[in-house]
């Protein structure tokens, strides 16, 4: 498979900008990939879809204020992107994404504030690693100086508005630099219309990383290797799924980060309470073993996002989908409107 059988043409018109003025207000496009069938709604509607015997697994990480500016010695402006915050054993360190006129050499200080440095201590790849010249916490010290990290694809700077809505109101575990999308949507009244019809709810955690943005740079898209994330899926969820699958329910993912999430804990092919890095990569021709629906924004062009989706309802019946979405003006990407597909493909489906 190359990467240009995933792609789509999208008026940059389409891209939102902002998010709705309430949460539930957006669109939401629901797909049946058995049936192929399209039909639209509101995504407050969303529990109209939805069975007393199914289960809804969100991501609760919580997005850090990852973008800080700063400058080096000679003056010179610094724009970082933190990607991960490594605390553990009073390290004080951070992988991040740098920005500057000039090469950054190992050892160079970047100010951000008076009481607030970094020192370069390596490059891999295209990312850094940073240690906090002072003892301070570098998680505390993010919080206090950062700005919200919007995709780049949002060109605008971050404002009040974004510290509010590009989080998820359950957001809990702090790690993440872009948020889970497919959760903006819901807020705590909708949540508690879903648990009330008998619609179980629980969390899983994977702190999405900058390099959820990078393009893919090879053609073949086996080729291509996958950035790492840290995740976690706690023994409930695993205890939750069982029980849902034994009374015949729905395993329903809440964004392409969950679908990660669970199917990592289940390469074994049986799901366990597992934590640590996945760089899973889902394409088509990849068998499910824990997932049967998902919530999901709409994704970039020739992305591994829009893969995962292709995976899971048949890369020609997406493609088909966003054509019409495109036709039908919905909003795309992170402020903009959602997907729901109810079933996914079965293995090998022609559709694929």
């Amino acid at each position: 498979m190359q990467k240009q059988d995933f792609q789509f043409h999208l008026p940059e018109s389409l891209i939102a900008n902002e998010p709705c003025q309430n949460r539930t207000d957006s669109r939401l496009m629901c797909l049946d990939s058995l049936e192929c069938s399209i039909n639209g709604a509101y995504f407050h509607q969303i529990v109209d879809f939805l069975d007393p015997d199914d289960c809804l697994i969100f991501n609760n990480t919580k997005v850090i204020p990852a973008r800080l500016y700063g400058h080096r010695g000679s003056g010179g402006k610094v724009e970082i992107l933190v990607e991960r915050i490594l605390e553990e054993n009073g390290k004080h360190e951070c992988i991040a994404q740098l920005k500057a006129s000039n090469k950054l050499s190992n050892g160079t200080v970047i100010t951000i504030a008076d009481d607030f440095a970094l020192e370069v201590l390596s490059k891999v790849d295209s990312f850094y690693r940073l240690r906090a010249v002072t003892d301070n916490s570098l998680i505390k010290n993010v919080e206090r100086y950062g700005a919200m990290p919007l995709p780049p694809y949002i060109k605008r700077t971050a404002d009040e508005m974004d510290e509010l809505r590009y989080q998820t109101v359950y957001a809990k575990k702090q790690g993440a630099v872009a948020a889970p999308t497919a959760g903006l949507h819901f807020d705590e009244q909708l949540m508690q219309k879903i648990k009330a019809k008998g619609v179980a709810l629980d969390f899983v955690t994977l702190h999405v990383g900058a390099g959820t943005f990078s393009p893919m740079r090879v053609d073949n898209i086996l080729d291509h290797e996958m950035h790492k994330e840290w995740f976690e899926v706690p023994q409930s969820v695993v205890d939750l799924i069982a029980k849902t699958q034994s009374k015949g329910g729905r395993v329903i993912a809440v964004g392409t980060t969950s679908v990660r999430c669970l199917e990592s804990a289940a390469t074994s092919g049986k799901l366990t309470a597992t934590s640590g890095e996945t760089d899973i990569f889902i394409y088509p021709g990849y068998e499910f073993k824990v997932v049967d629906g998902l919530i999901t924004n709409f994704h970039l062009s020739e992305s591994t996002l829009l893969m995962l989706v292709s995976a899971f309802a048949g890369k020609n019946f997406i493609l088909q989908a966003y054509e019409q979405a495109v036709a039908e003006s919905y909003r795309f990407f992170s402020y903009g409107d959602a997907m729901f597909i109810q079933n996914r493909q079965d293995s090998g489906n022609p559709k694929s």
